[in-house]
């Protein structure tokens, strides 16, 4: 589940020219190159960026109703797995640290950074809720905390970004290219084995309480949405490739059997919120029949001592 697109910054040799190192692209896309500094000049290769960054726009929203019904909820430690959020964080800081490693551009970094911080409120939230439910004592004191962390987090990850880009420089060429090859796969498959990880608490989460209530279902959903699109901006591209398909697929196989990995356990967890509504809509039907028929039972007591 890569929560960005997994491109590594590959910029051709060809794509610079030899005045003033500046991008050489006459037939690619403006806003591309200024963006992602690719030279796309094919439909193929536009595609790709364009389903890559509705993939980055879909984990982007995907954080965003959950917080939502865990604010209208407020059971959300009941519902939610502290194993699901953890493993996600972890995942996502793997990524920031092979962002950083392999010289990422800055939207890139921006993205993950985006990415961590929605996860520290969900976290949070999380952490607020339980102690807040745990004791029957109000904590006036608790919420500020919790306002407090959260506006300090935003102004310390909103200044991350520019502090990473301006220090992330390397030595020579040789070591830095050494340095996307190792870091970039080492980070690229623990973050992938975080990922696969996180959906394992949360199934076991629900299943245990045989109800996904206070869970919110286009949190799934829309990471389905960019694991799906991710794995298609990959394929999209093959077309165009002029060198090894084969070797294009191996740089890219650690993000794509985290995304495929993930996507394919998401549909274990839409089950579960299938299987686990209706029941929860039997249950419900059935107490709206109790009271109807306890009148009718009163009526025939009635009738029978006359």
């Amino acid at each position: 589940m890569p929560r960005f697109p997994g491109r590594t910054a590959d910029v051709a040799a060809n794509l610079t020219s030899h005045v003033l190192g500046r991008p050489l692209c006459a037939n690619g896309t403006p806003w591309i190159l200024y963006l992602f500094e690719e030279c796309v000049e094919n439909v193929w290769e536009y595609w790709s960026v364009v389903i890559g960054l509705i993939s980055m726009f879909c984990f982007l929203l995907s954080t965003l109703p959950q917080v939502i019904e865990a604010y209208r909820n407020g059971k959300v430690e009941e519902a939610m797995s502290i194993g699901f959020l953890l493993f996600l964080f972890s995942g996502d800081l793997s990524s920031l640290t092979g962002c950083v490693l392999t010289s990422q551009l800055p939207i890139q970094i921006v993205t993950v950074v985006f990415y961590i911080f929605t996860d520290l409120l969900l976290i949070s939230q999380f952490l607020y809720y339980k102690i807040k439910n745990s004791s029957s004592k109000k904590r006036p004191m608790l919420k500020w905390l919790c306002f407090l962390w959260c506006g300090a987090s935003t102004v310390a990850l909103l200044i991350l970004p520019k502090f990473i880009t301006d220090n992330n420089t390397s030595a020579n060429t040789q070591n830095a290219s050494n340095s996307v090859e190792i870091s970039g796969y080492a980070c690229g498959y623990l973050a992938s084995i975080f990922y696969l990880s996180s959906r394992f608490p949360q199934l076991y989460k629900n299943f245990k309480r045989q109800s996904t209530e206070g869970t919110s279902y286009m949190l799934f959903a829309l990471a389905m949405m960019g694991n799906g699109t991710y794995g298609l901006s990959v394929i999209v591209v093959l077309p165009a490739l002029t060198g090894s398909k084969q070797t294009f697929i191996l740089k890219h196989l650690a993000w794509l059997i985290g995304s495929l990995g993930v996507l394919l356990l998401d549909f274990f967890v839409t089950a579960q919120f299938i299987i686990y509504r209706k029941n929860s809509s039997g249950k419900t039907s059935k107490k709206l029949k109790v009271p109807e028929v306890e009148p009718l039972l009163c009526e025939e007591e009635e009738l029978s001592t006359f």
